[in-house]
C-alpha cells in the first residue's frame, strides 16, 4: 500500500492559550496530541509508514520532538489557513494517495483501522460523526449517490460533522491540488474539496466513525474531553 500520511501542524493554536504549538499539548497519559497521532498511524500502517508534518509556528519545537518525521514548512503560517498547508504537503508527497489529519485531533486508533479498506481501494473519503452537529464545526451534506455534496462550517442542514481525518486518492490528488491553488489564503482545505466535487466530479465518501472517539482540541473543554478518553 503506497501511502503517505500528513499532519497539519503549522497554526498558532491561540484559542487554547498555550505557548507551544497545539500538537505538543500534553495529555493525561503523558503523550502529546501529536505523539498519540504518531502511535495511531504506526499501529495501523506499520513502523515504515511515512509521516510528513506541515509546520510553521515554533516549528523547531515539533521537529525536536519528532526528529524522524519528514517536514514541510509553511512560512506564511500566520497569514494562511489549512488550505495552503495541505497544498504544500500534497505537492511534497508525490503521486501517492495521502491520508491527512489536523494536528489537534485526539482519536481512537480504531478509526484508522476502519479506514484501511477504503485506502486499499484508493477511494477518497472524509471521516464524519453523525452523532452531533455543532454550529462552529465543519458540517456536511450528501448527494443522491451517497457521496459528500457540501462540506464547510457554513453548511445549512448538515447531517453530521467532519472529524478532521481524511484521505485523497492518487487519482483525485491532482484535482485537489489544483483547487487548493485557487482558494483564498484564509480558506480551510474543505473549500478545495468542495470545488473538486463541484468542478472535477470528485467522489468523496463519508466514513462514519460516530461510535468511536475523536475530538479536535480547540479549547480547554475539548482537552478535558480528550483526556477522558486517553
Amino acid at each position: 500500500m503506497a501511502l503517505q500520511t500528513v499532519i497539519l501542524a503549522a497554526g498558532m493554536g491561540s484559542r487554547l492559550g498555550r505557548s507551544l504549538p497545539k500538537p505538543l499539548t500534553r495529555l493525561n497519559d503523558g503523550r502529546t496530541i501529536m505523539g498519540q497521532q504518531h502511535d495511531n498511524i504506526h499501529a495501523a500502517f506499520g513502523d515504515d509508514v511515512r509521516i510528513t508534518t506541515v509546520v510553521g509556528y515554533r516549528a523547531e519545537t515539533i521537529v525536536e520532538a519528532f526528529p524522524d518525521a519528514d517536514y514541510v514548512y509553511n512560512d506564511r503560517y500566520d497569514q494562511t489557513n489549512t488550505s495552503k498547508s495541505l497544498l504544500r504537503a500534497l505537492v511534497a508527497t508525490g503521486r501517492s494517495g495521502v491520508l491527512w489529519m489536523n494536528g489537534d485531533v485526539v482519536f481512537d486508533p480504531r478509526i484508522l483501522g476502519r479506514a484501511i479498506s477504503l485506502i486499499e481501494q484508493d477511494r477518497s473519503f472524509v471521516t464524519v460523526n453523525t452523532a452531533k452537529v455543532s454550529d462552529e464545526e465543519v458540517k456536511y451534506t450528501i448527494a443522491a449517490d451517497g457521496c459528500i455534496h457540501e462540506l464547510s462550517k457554513t453548511v445549512q442542514g448538515g447531517i453530521g460533522e467532519a472529524v478532521g481525518i481524511n484521505y485523497i486518492s492518487r487519482a483525485d490528488k491532482k484535482a485537489l491540488i489544483r483547487q487548493l491553488h485557487r482558494v483564498g489564503d484564509q480558506d480551510y482545505f474543505e473549500r478545495g474539496l468542495e470545488l473538486a466535487i463541484a468542478e472535477d466530479g470528485l467522489k468523496l465518501l463519508p466514513l462514519d466513525i460516530s461510535d468511536l472517539f475523536a475530538v479536535e482540541v480547540d479549547f480547554a473543554e475539548d482537552l478535558e474531553r480528550a483526556n477522558l478518553y486517553v
